[in-house]
């Protein structure tokens, strides 16, 4: 038990200080618990390690005692086009994967407190995201780019009666946020006007001012930030007979300190709240060796304004707009545009022998960004959409397992339509991300 304190302390400091930048499923991983990930990220009626607790606390019941420590290497590249902007200089292919490499590591403890009673303990990256455009975005500021970073931890209760199981646990979130080069969105910086004639002064002069914030300081390069809050997680198992087993969960909203730094740009001045998500799911032991699962999941980004709220800078009535709360950081402020996603999950592991077992999934969901909201989604390329798993774990003679999974989430390109506002040159921005991961985790049965 000792040993386990310093393993979580040493976690929460390397979780903390790693970047985390998931962005599977919009902006949360495809599974949780490493096992979980090698089968498409399902977790909802079957848990291979209690670092999966954390998605449905119900879990817990049915497992050994154990710990588990684990660490995923996440590489996510990201990609933005310009083109048939009015504005000079613009049009043009734009790397964002200045920083490529991101470790994740995980943490999971189960302890039974007696025959129908189990505590877990679930420490994980349940999302983020990141982008550092070195070049830079001419119609953003000189180089452009955010880092959102979120850990969950995850304790919980479940408790079993027959052949249910019920769980609740509370999600305790820390997330870390920081803005660079978004200059000319506070005013301080010039942006060329397309519309400029010099010989009609209607049109202004050669370069415009534009002030989009009703916090023009709290917009960019402000350094890193940290918000904190709660919520709630419930779930339930049962195990309908000795081949199938039911599993749902559901995560309420988790309601987040503000992001005061860059109150300028997040909708309702610096609002950053963890949408809530919910799914059911199914395993079926097919035969002896081989478990097959599925589930379905919904998350529900549509319900955070900084998130979900269409870009509209010019209804701002800093630039001639008629909206006062429809500037940035305003409570109608602009956002990332994006929709709730339907997420869905299959998987399946095989035991070869007493040692070894194979695992394999796949895992879907539309992406959430409209083609119409590409232009400020240049931050925030959440555009995949098909993940493929491959994962297996090796039993020691002593007991102790190793676990490795991979993950690989397809190239995916949202081309923008009527994307980028017409005072700033018009045009299309296209976005585009791949996704591979690896990971490693160790588990000892206690």
């Amino acid at each position: 038990m000792h040993q386990s304190k310093k393993i979580l302390a040493a976690l929460i400091a390397g979780t903390l200080a790693s970047g985390s930048a998931f962005a599977t499923n919009g902006y949360a991983p495809h599974g949780i618990g490493m096992k979980s990930k090698g089968m498409g990220g399902t977790f909802i009626a079957h848990q291979g390690d209690a670092v999966a607790t954390g998605g449905n606390p119900a879990g817990s019941a049915w497992m050994d005692d154990r710990v588990d420590v684990g660490v995923d290497v996440f590489r996510p590249i990201r990609e933005a086009e310009i083109t048939g902007s009015g504005a000079p200089g613009v049009d043009g292919t734009y790397d964002g994967s200045g920083l490529k490499i991101f470790p994740i590591p995980e943490f999971g403890y189960r302890r039974g407190l007696n025959n129908n009673l189990a505590f877990a303990f679930s420490l994980f990256g349940n999302g983020g995201m990141n982008t550092d455009y070195k070049k830079g975005i001419p119609l953003f500021g000189e180089r452009s780019g955010i880092d959102l970073a979120q850990l969950f931890l995850v304790p919980s209760l479940s408790y079993r009666v027959n052949n249910n199981s019920f769980g609740i646990g509370l999600n305790l979130v820390a997330q870390r946020f920081k803005a660079n080069g978004l200059q000319n969105f506070t005013g301080k910086n010039s942006i060329p006007n397309p519309n400029f004639d010099p010989t009609n002064p209607a049109t202004g002069g050669p370069v415009l001012d534009p002030q989009f914030s009703e916090s023009p300081d709290k917009v960019t390069n402000n350094d890193s930030e940290w918000s904190y809050g709660a919520g709630v997680r419930v779930g339930w198992m049962g195990k309908i007979n000795n081949m199938v087993t039911l599993g749902a969960t559901y995560q309420s909203r988790t309601y987040m300190s503000e992001f005061d730094d860059y109150a300028g740009l997040f909708a309702e001045q610096g609002d950053f709240d963890v949408p809530a998500n919910y799914g059911v799911g199914i395993s079926v032991q097919a035969t002896p060796a081989l478990l097959l699962t599925a589930d379905i999941m919904r998350i529900q980004y549509s319900d955070i304004d900084s998130i979900a709220n269409d870009l509209h800078p010019f209804n701002c009535d800093k630039v001639g707009g008629s909206d006062p709360t429809g500037c940035l950081g305003g409570n109608n402020g602009s956002g990332f545009g994006w929709d709730d996603m339907t997420i869905y999950k299959i998987g399946g592991e095989y035991q070869v022998n007493s040692n070894l077992v194979l695992r394999a999934g796949y895992n879907h969901g539309d992406q959430p960004i409209p083609a119409s909201q590409t232009f400020f989604n240049i931050l925030a390329p959440a555009t995949v959409e098909d993940h493929l798993t491959l994962g297996g774990t090796w039993t020691f003679s002593s007991g102790m397992e190793l676990t490795a999974t991979y993950m690989h989430a397809f190239e995916n390109t949202v081309d923008g339509r009527n994307s980028i506002p017409a005072p700033f040159g018009g045009g299309e921005a296209n976005i585009k991300m791949y996704q591979d991961s690896i990971g490693l985790a160790a588990s000892w049965k206690l």
